[in-house]
């Protein structure tokens, strides 16, 4: 066994839900191999965590960080108070009453969280942000923010776009860039950061790219997928998020 697999920190992987259909008759959980294979590469144990709002804690007691993925949903509106819902919005309510109960209590704890595409979103709202719901229907000339092909092709991938990192900011301190290109795979954002908040990143069209708490020891939202390690950017956040789960 690798030491890096006994020694390494235990970090908690949100899963994705589906309903019957597909790979089960019944509800399964589903989550992609790379989410939990790109923290392994960088020395961290991947823990897969079930939605069991009552064990949050027990979770919280047994991992040194929390790592919230994304899926093909979105986070309800109500919870951040819109007043409509558009008609792309959908909600898997109880991922998500299980995710904000973890992201609330590794905050209280001051654990290490790295929220990924709709993880960040969902880091967003619980601590007090909001989302755009569909960004073609609310940015003007807003770039193509979900070319598929651009994430899960890795022979032909380009990044779809550069993000614009702020300076001073822990993101700017990971990866050393001003800039740097991203794959791209969502149809939401964040709109306004919550009051604990700072924006860190933004795309060319002014799209929140990267969010984070100052406060925290490691608290970074990150709008894109590092785990695919497409550039030195995502391996340098994969590495910093580990390092700060075995600290």
């Amino acid at each position: 066994m690798p030491s890096s697999l006994k020694h390494g920190p235990v970090i908690g992987v949100t899963l994705d839900a589906e309903e019957p259909g597909g790979y089960s008759s019944s509800p399964w959980y589903a989550l992609r191999q790379n989410y939990c294979g790109s923290l392994a590469e960088h020395g961290a144990v991947p823990l897969a965590l079930p939605h069991l709002v009552d064990a949050v804690d027990r979770y919280l007691d047994l991992c040194d960080g929390v790592a919230v993925t994304g899926g093909g949903f979105d986070v309800d509106p109500a919870l951040w108070g819109a007043g409509s819902v558009h008609e792309t919005v959908k909600t898997k309510p109880v991922r998500t009453q299980f995710e904000w109960a973890l992201v609330k209590g590794a905050v209280a704890r001051n654990k290490p969280v790295l929220g990924i595409c709709g993880g960040e979103q969902l880091l967003a709202v619980v601590l007090g942000g909001t989302l755009v719901q569909h960004i073609p229907a609310e940015i003007d000339n807003a770039l193509d923010h979900s070319p598929e092909r651009k994430i899960h092709d890795p022979a032909g991938w380009t990044a779809a776009h550069e993000v614009e990192v702020t300076p001073g900011t822990l993101l700017a301190r990971i990866t050393g860039a001003a800039r740097f290109g991203v794959n791209s795979s969502h149809h939401q954002a964040v709109k306004a950061a919550g009051p604990a908040l700072i924006v860190s990143g933004v795309a060319p069209d002014g799209v929140v790219e990267a969010i984070e708490h100052p406060g925290q020891r490691f608290c970074l939202g990150v709008q894109w997928h590092p785990e695919y390690l497409r550039s030195e950017a995502d391996r340098a956040i994969l590495a910093a998020f580990v390092a700060a789960c075995a600290g």
